[in-house]
């Protein structure tokens, strides 16, 4: 794949948002779905858990948004960062390159894109930047290459669409783009942000002692 994510154009009915739950209490996340108008929640956490933020455990978390009238689908195994499959680690750290290659990450991105027919969509991780997280750039990433539009839900309810996730993603990385005002020209330098920072936020299990039961960034509050 080349570049990132289809973010200028695109079908009205294949936008997908992303949301991080971070450190938010739950009367805040849900007004910030409904903000958006999100009607599904699609959780890409591989461990749906977390003693620091338990509001947001996998069975607490359902009631809240079944409250709110928010449907929720669990697809960890499928989009999670940490599979199971060892063939997606190398030397211990988790390849993004290499789970995006796997059938059941394929599988995932099917049942949210078929899930859009029906649903306005959020992925949900952990982190507040779309930028730390994932669900951005692994997911969300190969989601816009099928056609999808992509947009964040921040965490002050402001939406970003992903043309400006993607010349922050450059800016971050250091890589520069031929021409700012040509979207396709942004291509190979893209494409290389993405796996620097895909790289830098990735799942290391050698000496790693966080899991997503550990306190992310955000929930330790040093990540604004």
């Amino acid at each position: 794949m080349s570049g990132g994510s289809r973010t200028m154009g695109g079908s009205d009915s294949l936008v997908i948002y992303t949301i991080g739950h971070s450190n938010h209490d739950v009367k805040k996340f849900t007004a910030l779905l409904r903000g958006a108008g999100i009607t599904a929640v699609a959780d890409v956490r591989s461990t749906p858990f977390s003693r620091f933020t338990p509001q947001f455990n996998r069975s607490a978390l359902k009631v809240v948004l079944a409250e709110a009238g928010i449907a929720y689908s669990f697809l960890g195994e499928e989009l999670g960062a940490r599979p199971k499959d060892r063939a997606c680690y190398r030397d211990g750290t988790a390849v993004y390159e290499l789970i995006a290659k796997t059938s059941f990450f394929q599988a995932g991105l099917e049942r949210v894109l078929k899930g859009t027919q029906r649903y306005r969509i959020a992925l949900m991780c952990t982190e507040k930047d779309p930028l730390d997280c994932h669900r951005n750039i692994l997911v969300a990433r190969h989601l816009g290459a099928r056609g999808a539009c992509i947009r964040h839900i921040l965490a002050n309810g402001r939406v970003e669409e992903n043309a400006a996730t993607e010349l922050r993603l450059l800016k971050l990385t250091g890589q520069r783009m031929r021409d700012m005002f040509v979207h396709e020209a942004m291509g190979e330098p893209l494409t290389r942000a993405y796996e620097i920072r895909g790289a830098t936020i990735a799942y290391t299990e050698v000496g790693a002692e966080q899991d997503e039961s550990s306190p992310s960034h955000d929930e330790r509050g040093t990540r604004q």
